[in-house]
């Protein structure tokens, strides 16, 4: 309770509320109470500052009780409402408390009015405290969500920049290491045949190291994404994963070759990466169908493999990150992530995420594109740097 309540009485007689007056005191109740006996003054008061707690009559002459109560809940929902009558009966008390007021006390039975109010105010008290509690939880979620953006950004930042330094400085050094080498090899005497097998063992173990280098580099980030789009990018994955694994997987699509916005291309592909490691683990499959479609202004992505399936049970694991994190890449750009599957009958998973036109999307083109089908790719790894989404600024902002 607090140390003083105030108190706004809508009362129409003097002498009853002075009796209220009395009541309170005589129940130890410290309140600051002021009285008003119209609709005007009512409103009035409302408007200029919500009391912490409304005691009402049911009739006066310009406003009933039910009017008094949409008046209040439109200025002051939170405020509790006590209708403090002579005039309700039974099937009043029951309409009234369903229209929203917190209790009903009979002018005759004035000793439940104190009881009444501790009470009132104790649960406008708890409403208030989980009120605040729940902002607290929301705002918390948001700056969770935000540093969620920021940290993917960072890290996909991280591996770009990684990947070009092994290519670029890594992949040149030794490219002149190589040169060096072949040129100390050509000055050697013919007859000094062991010295030439050493050369050109080390030779091979450069270039070996060379395609190292390109591999870890195309696989922290894989150029293709950046310079052929993400389809492209798709394709390249499916081929890896085939070779990799010997699953069959088969990409097709209706969508036309364009460059979307760097973190669709991001989240779809990192999305792909994670679910060909879910069936190398999990399924069992032994073929795998995706499919890019746009879809009235959502990109989707499907991936369908004919293994053993997912249960309900494994879809909402909160230990398996895998999943959470493409739910988290998909939610960060306003889109979701969702499982199809039954026992033994594979399992479709699904992405879809809003995407901005392009100007590919809004040119005309007479002649439909065919559905395209899997191809190699051969790339260089060069990295490309991304912007920093909204939410991540505003959180680079406040870190800095």
């Amino acid at each position: 309770m607090k140390d003083e309540v105030r108190i706004l009485l809508l009362e129409g007689s003097a002498p009853d509320a002075d009796l209220i007056r009395r009541v309170l005191l005589q129940g130890g109740l410290p309140f600051n109470l002021e009285r008003v006996d119209n609709r005007s003054a009512f409103a009035l008061r409302l408007e200029k500052a919500p009391p912490d707690l409304i005691l009402s009559d049911f009739s006066l002459p310009d406003l009933d009780g039910y009017a008094a109560l949409a008046i209040a809940w439109e200025h002051c929902p939170d405020v509790p409402f006590i209708f403090v009558t002579a005039t309700l009966g039974e099937e009043g008390v029951i309409e009234a408390l369903k229209k929203g007021a917190t209790d009903c006390v009979l002018k005759h039975r004035l000793s439940r009015l104190v009881p009444a109010v501790h009470r009132a105010m104790r649960e406008a008290k708890e409403r208030s405290d989980r009120k605040r509690a729940e902002e607290q939880f929301r705002q918390s979620h948001a700056q969770l969500h935000t540093l969620s953006v920021y940290l993917q950004y960072v890290r996909e930042e991280e591996r770009i920049r990684i990947a070009r330094a092994v290519h670029d400085e890594l992949g040149q050094s030794l490219t002149g290491v190589k040169l060096g080498l072949s040129w100390l090899a050509n000055r050697l005497p013919l007859k000094l045949n062991p010295l030439h097998a050493k050369a050109r063992s080390l030779a091979r173990r450069i270039d070996e190291t060379i395609h190292a280098i390109r591999r870890i580099a195309t696989e922290l980030r894989p150029s293709l994404l950046d310079t052929a789009g993400l389809l492209a990018a798709l394709e390249w994955q499916a081929n890896e994963f085939e070779k990799q694994t010997a699953i069959r997987c088969r990409v097709t699509t209706t969508v036309r070759e364009t460059q979307w916005d760097q973190d669709l291309n991001t989240a779809f592909f990192r999305i792909f990466q994670e679910t060909l490691v879910n069936i190398i683990r999990h399924a069992n499959a032994s073929e795998v169908q995706v499919r890019l479609l746009d879809v009235a202004g959502h990109l989707v992505l499907e991936v369908q493999d004919n293994g053993r399936g997912i249960s309900q049970e494994e879809i909402h694991n909160t230990s398996s990150i895998g999943l959470l994190g493409m739910r988290e890449r998909a939610a960060l750009l306003g889109g979701n992530v969702h499982w199809h599957s039954e026992p033994g009958k594979g399992t479709t998973v699904i992405a879809r995420i809003p995407h901005a036109p392009t100007r590919a999307d809004k040119s005309e083109h007479p002649n439909p594109h065919p559905p395209r089908r899997v191809r190699s790719a051969t790339h260089k790894s060069e990295g490309h740097a991304g912007r920093l989404p909204a939410a991540a600024r505003g959180y680079s902002r406040r870190r800095a």
